[in-house]
């Protein structure tokens, strides 16, 4: 298509015309640190039923105070690359760190989990090999695969017998399988027992990108190895975020120590771009803390999602099947994920419709994530209103 005003106004059109056109909330303020609450432009407050802030730690005050002491002493930025003069003590202590959290002998920080998986992609597999991914990994896994040169096969959803006959049918090119530990918009896990001994069989890398697992998944937050008791050895590449239960920003991939010098030595996302500010490390390192040491926050956010799951059901809500945070609420069309949106939103509920391509066409929903700062009489309240809006919706 032409470079022209109006081919992108008939682009711009057709994302109308499908109901498939984004648009950004402007976030004025969050009126308290400890509640689920944000105000919006206009000055109305809502209950944020759409935050990937799992544990309630992105807004403690110990993660700001540990930025603000931070910035104090080394400033707002970090001036150049981690191989440059970027890397600073706060990230040599957040690796060490994080290492330690995870069960690895390295970690490697990025500044942002899309970054981390196109560098572990790219520097696994290449030209002439293949490489397996789960039909719903996340964006930045297929990215990673394809900017990798490698072929990239997709095996069915949660279906490690589909990956196997895949790996079985070439496992001389087969490089790594990739998947994530929860899936972002669905909430269910990998199958990662039985991925794993279908990669091991190949002999190719299991990579799982364990974003929304980590903090919130098993008994001590470990994410889905700590789930499914699986170590080093069955998952020998971990990518973790940063942003979503440890409240703070960025990334980092944990694995054994020659992995994690190959990843500096190769990874173009981590080589050339300018280091993660200490202050944000330093943040993160406070919520580490915060993660393992109060257990209740975990306790808390299984407990809000077995009571969302419970009333919702009762409800007639059209929920998905997931046992942890993130709820979908399945509604089809895009529109009416948005007019279920709108009706909450008028309700005083925050809860993003999410429409194609961010997931699959026909599965347009509303993507409900609870968190440890969510009352009792929020839960309720939203579904209640949900139960009302999916009725008249549909």
């Amino acid at each position: 298509m032409k470079r022209t005003a109006p081919a992108l106004d008939a682009l711009l059109a057709r994302l109308d015309a499908a109901e498939l056109r984004r648009a950004r909330t402007t976030v004025e303020s969050y009126p308290a640190a400890q509640r689920r609450t944000l105000t919006v432009a206009g000055g109305r407050e809502l209950v944020d039923f759409s935050s990937n802030d799992y544990l309630g730690l992105a807004r403690h005050p110990a993660l700001a105070a540990a930025m603000s002491a931070c910035a104090a002493r080394c400033g707002a930025g970090s001036g150049a690359s981690h191989l440059i003069t970027g890397h600073g003590a706060e990230h040599a202590r957040l690796e060490e760190e994080l290492a330690a959290f995870t069960g690895r002998a390295r970690a490697l920080l990025f500044s942002t989990g899309y970054m981390a998986n196109l560098a572990v992609m790219a520097a696994l597999a290449g030209d002439g090999e293949r490489v397996l991914l789960d039909r719903l990994c996340h964006a930045s896994l297929i990215d990673g695969a394809r900017l990798s040169g490698a072929r990239l096969r997709r095996y069915r959803h949660a279906d490690a017998d589909s990956a196997a006959r895949l790996l079985a049918a070439d496992p001389a090119h087969a490089a790594l399988v990739a998947t994530d530990g929860v899936f972002s918009m669905d909430g269910d896990l990998a199958p990662l027992p039985a991925l794993a001994q279908a990669a091991r069989a190949a002999d190719a890398w299991l990579v799982v990108d364990d974003a929304h697992g980590l903090g919130v998944v098993g008994p001590s937050g470990g994410g889905v190895l700590e789930h499914f008791a699986l170590d080093g050895e069955a998952v020998p590449v971990l990518v973790g975020t940063l942003g979503k239960a440890f409240g703070s920003f960025g990334a980092f991939v944990a694995g054994a120590a020659d992995l994690i010098e190959l990843l500096m030595q190769k990874a173009r996302t981590y080589i050339y771009t300018t280091a993660l500010p200490q202050p944000v490390a330093a943040a993160t390192r406070a919520a580490l803390v915060l993660a393992r040491t109060e257990r209740w926050r975990r306790e808390r956010l299984h407990a809000l999602t077995a009571r969302f799951r419970a009333a919702a059901l009762a409800a007639g809500v059209p929920i998905g099947a997931s046992v942890t945070p993130i709820q979908p609420v399945l509604l089809g069309r895009p529109a009416r994920a948005l007019a279920a949106q709108r009706e909450l939103a008028a309700a005083g509920f925050w809860v993003v419709a999410i429409r194609p391509p961010s997931v699959p066409p026909g599965s347009a929903r509303l993507r409900v994530t609870l968190s440890a700062a969510h009352t009792e009489g929020e839960v309720d309240a939203l579904v209640e209103h949900l139960a009302r809006a999916c009725r008249r919706s549909l």
